[in-house]
This record gives C-alpha cells, structure tokens and sequence, in this order.
C-alpha cells in the first residue's frame, strides 16, 4: 500500500519533516512494505520553508538582509524542486523519502523556480529581545530583501509566508527594499526602512524605480487570517500588543494605517483597506498587494498546491496527516482539515495524529484520530518526547485502519 504522511509542524515541539519521519517510521513498522510519500505541510506560518522544501527535494539558501531592528542577519529561504514521492518499500523507502537532498546551494537549471520565503526569518518577532519590541521601530525591509534575492536566485515565482511578524509597517519597509520610493511633504524621499512609527510621514508613492523582475513574478502570499488593514480586527488593534506595542502606540499604528490607506487611494488607485488579510504581518499582506501586485491567498491550500498533494494522493490507498493540536479552531483553514479535505476529493481515508485533542475537534473529517496525549500520557510529556510517541500512535493507526479494511 502506498501511504502518503502529509502533517503540519507540532508547534514547539517538532517541525514538520521530523513528525513526518516519526510517522513514517511507525507506518513502516505496522506494514514492512508499505511505500511511504513524505510530504510536509505548512500553512504559511513557521516552519512553511523546512516543511515545502522537503517535500519537494528543493534546497535552502541564504542572504544577508536586515532584521527588524536594522541590524545584519544571515536569513534562510527556499528554492522548491520537483514534488515526487520516494516510492521505494519499507525501510529503504523511508530513507529515500527523508535523506539530506534538501541542503544548501545554489539555483537549479529550471527556468521557472519557485522560492519560497517565510517573512519571519528577516522580520520577525522571535529576532526582537523582549524588551526592545516596539512595532514603532521595526521594518519589513529585510522581508524586501529576502524577495529580492529569490528573484536574484531566478525564482519567478514566489510563496512567501507572512506569520510571525514584528512590525505594523504597512509593507512599506518591504516595499522600499523593492526599489519603491515613498516621499515626505516636502517632496523628499523617505529614508530607507520605514518602521510603523515612519508611516505617517508617507505623502507621496513612485513604482518606477521598483526592480522590475517583481511586476514580472508571480507572488502569491500565504496567508491564514482575514483580518482587514484597519479597524477593531485590523492590524494594530489586534495583534499590535503582542508585538510590544502600548495602548497608546496602538492608537498611534492605527492612525497612520488608516493614512496609509487613504494615500494608496490617492496615489495608486488601489483600496486594500478592507481586502480579507490586507491585516496580516501587520499589514505586510496589504503591502504586498498595493506594491508588489501579490495575491493573499489560503495558506494551507497553497502549499498543497505547491507540493502536488493532489497529484500524490491520486495514486495512494491512506494519508495519514496531523498538528500539534486539533481542535474547533482546525475547521477553519487549518493543515490537517485541508489536507483531509484534498485527500477526500481523491477518495483517500485520512488518519490524524494530533498532539492534542482538543473541545469541538472536527474529527468527522476523518477516519480516525489519534492523539498523542490522553490516558496516562500528558500534553508536556507528549511534547517532551514525541518521536517515539507518533511512532507508536502511527504504527498502532496502521494496524487499526488495516484491520477494519
């Protein structure tokens, strides 16, 4: 039987090609000779470059760009390859699917890369200390220069995950990065690496600088919430105090959004106040729309799209998918749900191995679930040591799914 392992990241815990390996590691324990797909998931949030690139046996690269802050940092992206399973039996399979050809180096021949980026590893929160965050003073420039080097690496296409963020700049770090020029009242341009504080002072937009390989590539951003720029469930208001910023500097960051927003009207004739994840990355996903002509679309069903898991479930008999905790949230857009949804158009079963299980899981949505944690086994244990745990849950899955088909 040919199984395809499709999971999300066990947020703190494992990333998403180590649970895949664990449960890969128990399906072929239950079935010698089974084939196993490994197949990694994301949704666009941390972990979507680890988990894209080793399921398509694509490579890593780095570039140096600024962190929120301004200072040089050494960031990591991906360049996707070819998506395939392993197709090989038993334990031989397991390491073909799973082996180092995802590492460092440089483009492939392909005329037609795709990167993908996640915004977090040049802009995000985890680089800030605690007691220097302050959405007033951090820039998605670097998340514009990670951009900048895909394209230079000959990715015309491109995914960029924006979770994780520092920063409520509206996009407009990145986009100076890209060559867009903003400029103040008196007609000057701006300094480089606009922070949320610097968004106030942005009269006046000129595209015609922006490196031109951007209008020619196809950016699609994978988003996982709708939130709109501004408003109560906009960027500042929501997710402002978990990026270090004060009811007061809440206020300040929603004010100069709504600024922002107007001048994108006035100047670029483009209204993404309202558009469904203009919000996100503290409105990096509005930015990148106005500036950089991208897409905001479902992470979850993106990256499937991007690893071929349609194609790769047509020829499969189970998948087996999960995340760190299922629960009512997970209906909405979630990795294991979409990825039970997919294998469902393909006429697959689906098992899911959660972390957790969690009040209002939808475990309807598959043929059986089997979480990590319950009995004697509690959540911190499970997150512990959960390799050998989604070894044994997968391999006992396996045994159950077989015995009743």
């Amino acid at each position: 039987m040919k199984v395809v392992i499709a999971p999300d990241s066990f947020k703190e815990s494992l990333a998403g090609p180590e649970v895949a390996a664990a449960v890969a590691a128990g399906v072929v324990q239950a079935a010698p000779d089974a084939i196993v797909d490994l197949c990694p998931m994301a949704d666009g949030g941390e972990g979507t470059v680890a988990a894209m690139v080793a399921a398509t046996n694509g490579q890593f690269l780095s570039a140096e760009v600024f962190d929120p802050l301004g200072a040089p940092i050494r960031a990591r992206f991906g360049l996707l390859g070819e998506p395939a399973a392993a197709n090989l039996p038993g334990e031989v399979g397991l390491l073909g699917a799973i082996g180092d050809t995802a590492g460092e180096g440089g483009p492939g021949d392909s005329e037609n890369l795709t990167a993908v980026i996640e915004m977090a590893a040049a802009s995000g929160l985890a680089l800030v200390a605690l007691d220097k965050r302050d959405p007033l003073l951090t820039t998605t420039f670097g998340t514009g220069q990670l951009i900048l080097a895909a394209l230079d690496a000959g990715a015309r296409r491109i995914i960029i995950g924006i979770g994780g963020s520092a920063t409520v700049d509206g996009g407009c770090g990145c986009a100076q990065a890209l060559g867009v020029v903003f400029t103040g009242g008196d007609g000057e341009p701006l300094i480089c690496g606009i922070a949320g504080g610097g968004v106030r002072d942005v009269t006046g937009i000129d595209l015609s600088d922006r490196d031109p390989r951007v209008g020619e590539a196809s950016i699609r951003v994978a988003c996982d919430v709708t939130n709109p720029l501004t408003g109560p469930n906009g960027a500042a208001r929501v997710y402002g105090p978990q990026k270090g910023a004060n009811s007061e500097a809440v206020e300040r960051l929603e004010a100069d959004l709504v600024h922002l927003a107007e001048v994108l009207r006035r100047r670029l004739g483009t209204d993404v106040e309202k558009l469904p994840g203009a919000g996100a990355a503290g409105g990096l996903g509005a930015g990148l729309v106005a500036f950089a002509g991208a897409s905001l679309e479902p992470g979850a069903p993106l990256v499937a799209e991007a690893v071929a898991l349609r194609r790769r479930l047509a020829s499969a008999d189970l998948c087996i998918t999960g995340e760190g905790r299922l629960d009512a949230q997970s209906a909405f857009g979630k990795t294991a749900v979409t990825v039970a949804e997919i294998a469902r158009d393909a006429g697959v079963p689906t098992l899911c191995i959660p972390g957790q299980l969690g009040e209002g899981a939808p475990t309807s949505s598959f043929a059986g679930v089997w979480p990590l944690a319950g009995g004697n086994i509690t959540a911190r244990q499970a997150m512990q040591n959960p390799v050998p745990l989604l070894q044994r849950r997968a391999a006992d899955a396996l045994r159950d799914f077989l015995d009743k088909h």
